[in-house]
């Protein structure tokens, strides 16, 4: 969704009614997540996809029946082992789609979430799919205000608190309400989609594989920040469009910055007189990852560095050293997939075994 929206947004703006499709569930082995969504607008432009491509035309033709009624349908894919021709999922997984239709009359807060996403600011989408209540109903929440209704204030207020939970946590799930938002009643089924800001990869030292890492970061959705603390080195020039460049002491920029449990935290330098109190500052505060460059030796001599410094056994557990997976990888570009496989299968518990070497569903079901 946070891809299509500049698109959507310039026809909401425009007053161009779209069909919007959003996977709310999936199942088993589905090829996208909850959230992903395409759009059919005017001249029958689609932008977005919710299957890969395998279900995308039947979406497509439901888009412009809501278009053309201006409700709202919810419909399940699957696989169907009758019917070769069946529209379905082919990876034998399910996946439950919401389809509206958009205008400013029937979603009055498209604009404002579309603008709070393009700045970087948090807000969670509230909408109804099943139930009592009007489906496809929008309420948008943001940590100080909400626009929209779902069409009861008890379900409004239920909802607002949990999608403020959920933005906290940068979470998207399907929940259920009795019809004025009675927690242990399931009659309404609201879908809260939240738009965290990117989460951040820090990289520290501004070498030539800080620039192979920082483009694959901005690629993988981070908002990527170089450090070094030499200006001869820390130069934006160096590295790709959107990547902010600091010349600083590594330490001293960490402490002054915040970090979360999505944080990616790249230390490149392998030099003892940055990497020590860097991964010092580091390894006491929250990351989703945090690795550093080096050799097996260079790894032991920093490991032994750090107990000197009072790091203890589980604070260097968290330490991926030397980073990355091992690919055989040699030049930056291949050093910086390496770095990027071994982050995404922390975030979502791979192995980093081949697929053709494990057994079990592709995409495994995943929690909130």
């Amino acid at each position: 969704m946070r891809d299509v929206l500049p698109v959507l947004g310039g026809w909401y703006a425009a007053g161009l009614p779209f069909g919007l499709a959003t996977v709310v569930e999936v199942s088993r082995s589905a090829p996208r997540d909850p959230g992903a969504a395409m759009a059919v607008g005017p001249g029958e432009e689609v932008v977005g996809s919710v299957s890969g491509g395998c279900v995308e035309g039947a979406v497509f033709e439901l888009a412009q029946e809501v278009v053309a009624s201006g409700g709202a349908r919810l419909e399940t894919f699957g696989y169907s082992d009758e019917d070769a021709f069946a529209v379905g999922l082919t990876c034998g997984g399910e996946i439950t789609v919401l389809v509206r239709s958009v205008t400013p009359e029937r979603d009055p807060a498209f604009g404002a979430v579309a603008d709070s996403v393009a700045a970087g600011e948090p807000v969670t989408v509230a909408t109804v799919t099943d139930g009592p209540a009007r489906r496809g109903a929008v309420l948008a929440v943001w940590p100080d205000r909400v626009l929209g209704t779902l069409g009861a204030s008890g379900l409004d207020a239920a909802v607002t608190a949990d999608a403020r939970g959920e933005l906290a946590l940068g979470a998207t799930v399907l929940r259920h309400y009795g019809p004025d938002g009675q927690r242990r009643e399931d009659d309404v089924a609201v879908f809260l989609q939240s738009f965290a800001p990117p989460p951040r990869m820090l990289v520290f030292g501004a070498i030539d594989y800080a620039a192979a890492v920082a483009r694959i970061g901005g690629f993988l959705g981070y908002r990527v920040t170089v450090c070094d603390a030499r200006p001869v080195f820390a130069t934006p020039r160096r590295f790709p469009e959107g990547v902010e460049v600091v010349a600083q002491w590594p330490h001293r920029y960490l402490r002054e910055t915040d970090t979360d449990d999505r944080t990616v935290i790249c230390v490149l330098t392998h030099d003892p007189k940055f990497d020590v109190p860097l991964l010092t500052e580091a390894l006491r505060r929250p990351a989703a990852y945090i690795g550093a460059m080096g050799s097996r030796r260079t790894h032991d001599d920093r490991a032994a560095r750090l107990t000197e410094a009072g790091l203890t056994r589980r604070d260097l557990a968290r330490l991926r050293s030397p980073v990355g997976l091992d690919l055989g990888a040699r030049t930056p570009e291949e050093v910086a997939v390496s770095v990027a496989a071994e982050i995404v299968a922390l975030r979502w518990g791979g192995s980093g075994a081949p697929l053709s070497a494990t057994k079990g569903a592709v995409h495994p079901p995943r929690s909130s």
